[in-house]
């Protein structure tokens, strides 16, 4: 068995350490990292301790806190409330505003499991309201989360460019990026919340005896649930309990207050200004001026801490600490392989296809298994400098191979088993949780099998781009 075997076994290994228990990926990955490196392949510690990810780790530590900032001072919650305002009766208009709420955080630098926490438990509680199913809700909330995760100031973004320039892409693509799978993914949550409400719509008879909710002709008392919702905070522990995130959710409504109360308003005050202006700050920063977004976001995190002392520990504390750690970790170790010299190994035999084409393709269905059950970020980085050489290929188009790779790793974070499907659970009633988890896990399933194949088609054979 070959040291690089050895090394990639491991490194699978970590992944399933990280989604079968609840020990960090991450952390395991970095043990593994000095393990391997200087047992297996004879580095030198300093040389493994190099292959840490400085960079990204100040743009997770950046954009992580900057959006504890936004949650701590109650912004997400004005926004919310203006949502709330703007439906009004019009149901079909609640789900398209939570979708563009969480496209907005994630195109703006939210890592998209901290935007999913911040808008689910909103989303869903106006759902609840409207007579829409929860379940539809959720796969559009995270839809949304994808449709922005591309953006050049979000760590999604920032790695798929990354790819994008070492495959000789043009500065027009970032944008052509951000655009694809802000219009794919808006597509699949048209798709997905037809699908499911229409199937919901059927069960609710033969579940309850009653016909399904009105579309809002009903009165909100009447649409009050028996079992009433769980507390923000405790939905925030359920996730973390689950996929090791220490993510917080915002405080805001709980279900039945929406129900019976209807909009509470949220006031405009000085403060949530002044953040709503430091998120607009940091696109025009990370984008016309082309500031590092990590550091853009830690300098105006700095000036809302300055201006409002208060919110620093709440929004320290927030921080998903242990994504930070899985991820950086899990880049870590892929450093460390890059520097043995596996990676290559591991290009040469998807080279040896003779078919870069078909090397694009299976590398979009890997990246989809894996991301399903691990982070989407951490694959990313994972299958980086896989599909550089690939991209590269003059008969074949970046922009297109890069698309397809994007889509096919972040289609796929429904499934329970990720952070995203684990945030949507536990944003859920109770007596969904079961439900949740199998409806899920099978519209992963479903991304897995479909997703991939398509993209590929698109992007890299029909070399739209």
């Amino acid at each position: 068995m070959s040291l690089s075997l050895i090394a990639f076994l491991i490194l699978i290994a970590a992944f399933a350490l990280g989604s079968f228990t609840r020990v960090n990926a991450g952390l395991a990955a970095t043990v593994a990292a000095f393990g391997v490196g200087t047992l297996v392949a004879g580095m030198p510690i300093k040389d493994v301790i190099a292959q840490f990810p400085s960079g990204l780790f100040f743009i997770l530590v950046g954009a992580t806190l900057l959006f504890g900032i936004v949650r701590v001072t109650g912004t997400i919650d004005l926004l919310a409330y203006w949502a709330e305002r703007l439906a009004g009766q019009r149901r079909l208009l609640v789900p398209v505003l939570m979708f563009l709420l969480t496209a907005a955080l994630a195109s703006a630098g939210a890592f998209t499991p901290a935007a999913i926490a911040i808008v689910a438990p909103v989303a869903l509680a106006l759902g609840t309201r409207f007579g829409i199913s929860t379940l539809a809700m959720g796969l559009v909330i995270v839809q949304g989360a994808n449709a922005g995760a591309f953006s050049p100031v979000n760590p999604f973004g920032v790695l798929a460019n990354v790819m994008l320039d070492e495959a000789g892409a043009g500065a027009q693509d970032t944008l052509k990026l951000y655009v694809y799978c802000f219009v794919f993914n808006a597509i699949l949550a048209v798709l997905a919340y037809a699908a499911v409400q229409a199937i919901m719509n059927r069960r609710t008879p033969r579940a309850n005896g009653s016909a399904p909710a009105p579309a809002g002709g009903s009165t909100a008392a009447e649409r009050v649930t028996e079992e009433a919702w769980k507390d923000p905070e405790e939905e925030a522990e359920a996730a973390g309990s689950q996929t090791g995130l220490l993510t917080a959710a915002p405080r805001t409504k709980t279900a039945s207050t929406l129900l019976v109360e209807g909009p509470v308003k949220v006031d405009v005050t000085p403060m949530r200004v002044l953040t709503l202006a430091g998120l607009a700050a940091l696109l025009v920063l990370t984008t016309a001026f082309g500031l590092d977004v990590g550091v853009a976001s830690l300098v105006i995190a700095l000036v809302l801490i300055c201006v409002k002392p208060s919110v620093q520990k709440p929004a320290v504390e927030s921080m998903p600490w242990s994504a930070i750690i899985l991820v950086t970790g899990i880049v870590t170790y892929v450093g460390m392989l890059e520097a043995m010299g596996a990676l290559e190994e591991l290009q040469a035999g998807i080279a040896s296809l003779g078919n870069s084409s078909v090397a694009a393709l299976i590398t979009s269905y890997v990246v989809g298994i894996v991301s399903a059950f691990a982070s989407t970020t951490g694959t990313l980085g994972v299958i980086s400098p896989i599909v550089t050489p690939i991209a590269a290929d003059p008969l074949l188009s970046p922009i297109g191979v890069v698309t397809a790779i994007a889509i096919s790793s972040s289609v796929v974070d429904v499934s329970p088993m990720s952070t995203s499907g684990a945030l949507l659970m536990a944003s859920a009633q109770p007596k969904d949780e079961r439900l949740f988890f199998r409806a899920l896990l099978l519209w992963a399933i479903a991304m897995i099998g479909v997703v991939p194949l398509l993209v590929w088609f698109v992007f890299v054979q029909l070399g739209i781009g």
